[in-house]
């Protein structure tokens, strides 16, 4: 948890008291329950927002400047605001800047500004911390800006501002759980409509444990954007006898029908993880209203057997965390979560088990693989805020 006095004690000595009280917003992480590639597709998704994430320390100034600067990373700079729209290489404040000029162009009036981040999301972690970056920019600016944007507005323009901007093909999935999300909700999302419902996350005597891999990895130069263009390619092959904009809009009996137009057996494995896992959110959300939290456990395997073996984006440390968490006494499910190729799995234990699952699976992913995983037991949060 982030200490605001320390923070802005540190924001203070950056730069300096003069002027108006600055103002402190935050927005969460997020982890995704079940859905996992499915948002670029016009899929399901079922996250939920964390009760840590990115905080932002922000006063205005009359300088004629925007300046950024962070806790987690050393690079600081100052940008004037005639050039807000150069990227600066490959740095953190991409993402902020990427909003900022989105909401430039809806309308808001570019204005100075001193900015302090400080994120406890592990970067790198598929827990959304650039989403957690854009959704609080975009929230403070526009409060202090007036600028009057709806949250979906927000939304949909830190989406843009990852795509366009910093370069990263992500869907609307991480952005929409970090500003819509709900304490003790997860957010069913449609993602084509964007048509969604908060279900009330009862977990009875179980927790969600968050385990990082602690891979390295960076999403830009994965096989993510990759994966999208076989997905695409897929609907290329399909729409010669069915007329769709993206695999969301077929159902499991629909592919196993069309699935022969598709020569390339690998293009055809990715489009079946997609089609198959929009059915596994559903059933998975209809288990949770019933209480059956056993059958959501099986969902969350079955969803992560899809991603090793159908859309292959999950790897040693992902398998070897799942694969031993489900010798672990008291645990309901698991799965990666994320992107992946690194970054986290999140598992289904009972309350009661908690501290043995941690370091069960803790001795036995170290034996395995080398590397030392963190764990973050969740609780589910609030969407982007003003908290001060």
């Amino acid at each position: 948890m982030v200490d605001l006095k320390e923070l802005k004690e540190r924001f203070f000595s950056l730069y300096g008291e003069r002027g108006k009280t600055p103002a402190v917003y935050f927005a969460p992480g997020r982890v995704n329950l079940i859905g996992e590639h499915t948002d670029y597709n016009g899929g399901y998704v079922f996250p939920c927002a964390l009760n840590f994430g990115t905080y932002l320390v922000i006063r205005p100034n009359d300088e004629g400047v925007v300046r950024f600067a962070s806790t987690n990373f050393d690079f600081r700079t100052e940008v004037p605001l005639d050039r807000l729209s150069e990227k600066v290489d490959d740095q953190w404040v991409n993402y902020p800047l990427g909003v900022i000029n989105e909401m430039i162009d809806q309308g808001m009036e570019p204005a100075g500004f001193d900015m302090l981040f400080s994120g406890d999301i592990p970067n790198g972690a598929g827990l959304s911390s650039s989403a957690s970056i854009e959704m609080v920019t975009a929230d403070a600016l526009n409060d202090l800006t007036g600028t009057s944007l709806s949250r979906l507005d927000l939304v949909k323009i830190s989406q843009r501002a990852e795509n366009e901007f910093v370069g990263m093909n992500c869907g609307i999935m991480d952005q929409f759980a970090v500003g819509m999300g709900k304490a003790n909700h997860a957010v069913f999302l449609n993602c084509d409509t964007l048509d969604y419902e908060l279900v009330p996350l009862k977990l009875k005597d179980h927790r969600l444990v968050i385990t990082n891999t602690n891979k390295q990895r960076k999403l830009t130069d994965s096989k993510y954007n990759e994966r999208r263009a076989e997905c695409e390619k897929a609907v290329e092959y399909i729409r010669r006898e069915k007329p769709i904009r993206n695999l969301g809009e077929l159902s499991l009996a629909e592919f196993e029908r069309l699935q022969h137009l598709i020569p390339d057996e690998t293009v055809r494995r990715r489009a079946y993880h997609v089609i198959s896992e929009d059915a596994r959110v559903l059933e998975a959300i209809h288990a949770l209203k019933k209480g059956d939290l056993k059958r959501f456990g099986e969902l969350m395997y079955e969803s992560h057997a899809s991603l090793r073996d159908n859309y292959e984006v999950t790897g040693i440390e992902l398998d070897t965390l799942v694969d031993e968490a489900r010798q672990i006494e008291g645990v309901l499910g698991a799965r990666m979560t994320g992107a992946g190729f690194g970054g986290c799995t999140v598992s289904l234990v009972e309350k009661d088990r908690t501290d043995a699952f941690i370091e069960q699976l803790d001795k036995a992913y170290n034996a395995k693989t080398g590397l030392k995983a963190d764990f973050y037991v969740a609780e589910v949060g609030d969407g982007a805020k003003r908290i001060e």
